[in-house]
């Protein structure tokens, strides 16, 4: 066993090794249809009969960190492992054009590999992020040439991530664009970059025009960034090239996909498990406590993973669970399974923004609307939640950001008992706004009888003229989906939502002024109007006081 080996087996606490003896082939040349010639490296167990294949693409690299969580460990474990680059990355040909493409090319490297002497009939797709969006993109056409398949912290539609509330996600648009820049000089720095943060990318997002934030945190223009400020709307050609929600029903590869309740990308993933079950499909689903970029999910996803192939590829189900989806419950620390998501039997519960900053069950009534003023000078600051930065993202400390003047909060009275909240979560924000340029960022934080406010989840919608027009006295009603949870609200604990103008640099500040997302550099100072007639919708499930609790995060 080699130390890398045992290291990597101990920190993911995956099953033994099948095997040792792993031999290695570099630069295998896959060309694809349109000639340009792919690149791949193969991790071949040879004391392992019949070995299925198991393919990853990837655009950030073939030896880098990468290689040396999945490749080796799972070519350990009795697969084939074929790593292949996305082109235009990792001196494969053609030009890397994000999302652009990846059907094709996948379908082209499938062709390959049935062709090649040591692939034995079977093939098998794992891999997170961009490495599950390319499972995704190619499966509807595969068919059963894809015998089981893992697409884990990712979606088949990107455009309403990036967009999400029709608000650009800076924070992980400018971060994702300087890993694939950085990948560029090398996987080893990227891969460093990605662990401890790029500064310099950091540093750019608080640069106006939004146009030359790309040069200023990786040091040259790049063309993607581009495209993604100037194609914003939902129905552009850009967008229908590169999205796959519509053919994600007709994929027939058994699914698993695999999530995090503090992922940039939950919403759609969780859609794409929507979309699949009303196809009339089977996928099985796992979200646990983590960030897009948490480590610590590699251990579970792999075991699963494992699990899910070999039931698929052998008829070995023992495996897997009784339950196809399997939720983290936070805030209770415990595994809990069901038979489909939102769990049957979830009953919405309304919680309204009441006068004296309070938060109950009834309807708010009287009083004065609660006011502030959000200055895009000095925007209200993202503080945790679903960020690429696991050192800043995640559940965090409220009770700064809360004592800011922008950000207005309402609190509910100390729970008699605990209530849980599993399923969709959505706003309803009555307001007056001083200039029709606006956001509105809605989040539900967990009180402690200490004090401590911490987020659970949130979301944001940008003020749109067509979508959120006003009534006769200026009021606009403004839904806000916000990011699906399954959280426990202890006895004794409070519900506090807050209600604020941005949460930067997570989403572009709103410069207040309209002017285009790219080239805009003038700020404009926007007034808000909260009124008591706003409501926060959960979807809440009965309590069963006898289950017991598995407290573990594994």
């Amino acid at each position: 066993m080699s130390l890398q080996s045992w290291i990597i087996e101990r920190m993911l606490r995956l099953p033994p090794a099948l095997t040792r003896n792993v031999t290695v082939t570099k630069d295998l040349r896959i060309p694809a249809y349109d000639g340009v010639e792919l690149l791949a490296d193969l991790y071949a167990p040879h004391t392992i009969p019949n070995a299925p294949t198991l393919l990853i693409r990837t655009p950030y690299g073939r030896r880098g960190l990468l290689s040396r969580v999945l490749c080796r460990p799972f070519a350990e474990r009795g697969y084939n492992v074929l790593v292949a680059t996305v082109r235009g990355t990792d001196r494969a040909g053609g030009t890397f054009d994000p999302l652009a493409g990846d059907d094709a090319d996948g379908l082209a490297t499938l062709d390959w590999i049935e062709k090649q002497p040591w692939h034995q009939g079977k093939v098998v797709t794992f891999g997170p992020s961009y490495l599950g969006y390319v499972q995704l993109a190619m499966a509807p056409e595969a068919g059963d040439r894809i015998s089981a398949m893992v697409p884990m912290i990712t979606t088949s539609k990107f455009r309403d991530i990036w967009y999400s509330g029709d608000s650009f996600q800076l924070n992980a648009i400018l971060a994702w664009t300087a890993r694939i820049v950085t990948g560029e000089r090398g996987a080893l720095r990227a891969d460093v970059g990605e662990i401890k943060g790029d500064k310099r990318a950091r540093k750019a997002m608080d640069h106006l025009p939004l146009s030359e934030a790309d040069t200023l945190g990786t040091g040259r223009r790049v063309r993607f960034f581009q495209d993604w400020l100037a194609n914003t709307a939902p129905d552009s050609p850009y967008w229908d090239e590169r999205e796959h929600r519509n053919r994600i029903g007709e994929i027939t590869a058994p699914t698993l996909l695999f999530g995090g309740w503090q992922d940039i990308v939950l919403p759609g993933m969780l859609d794409d498990y929507v979309t699949m079950r009303a196809a009339g499909r089977d996928p099985y689903l796992t979200i646990g406590p983590w960030l897009h970029t948490d480590f610590t999910q590699a251990g579970p996803a792999i075991t699963e993973a494992l699990d899910w192939f070999r039931a698929h590829l052998n008829g070995d189900s023992s495996g897997l669970r009784e339950l196809p989806v399997r939720l983290y419950i936070q805030g209770a620390d415990e595994w809990r399974e069901d038979s489909q998501w939102p769990p049957a039997g979830a009953v919405e519960q309304n919680w309204h923004l009441q006068p004296a900053a309070t938060l109950g069950r009834d309807h708010g009534t009287g009083g004065t609307a609660d006011r502030f003023r959000y200055d895009p000078a000095d925007p209200t600051p993202t503080v945790g939640g679903p960020l690429l930065d696991q050192r800043t993202g995640g559940r965090k400390d409220n009770t700064e950001l809360e004592s800011r003047p922008d950000v207005l909060v309402y609190t509910s009275e100390p729970l008699g008992d605990p209530v849980e909240v599993i399923g969709p979560i959505s706003a309803r924000i009555d307001l007056r706004t001083s200039t029709e340029n606006a956001d509105v960022f809605v989040r539900i934080c967990d009180v402690d009888p200490k004090g401590r406010s911490t987020n659970v989840c949130d979301g944001l919608q940008r003020i749109t003229v067509n979508d959120h027009p006003t009534d006769d006295t200026g009021i606009r009603s403004v839904p806000v989906r916000m990011w699906p949870t399954a959280y426990r609200f202890e006895r004794g604990h409070r519900l506090r939502v807050q209600v604020s103008g941005g949460s930067f640099p997570r989403f572009a500040r709103n410069t207040g002024t309209g002017e285009a997302l790219g080239s805009a550099t003038d700020l404009a100072p926007v007034d808000y109007e909260i009124l008591h007639s706003s409501t926060v919708t959960l979807s809440s499930t009965p309590l069963e006081t006898d289950r017991p609790s598995r407290h573990t995060t594994n």
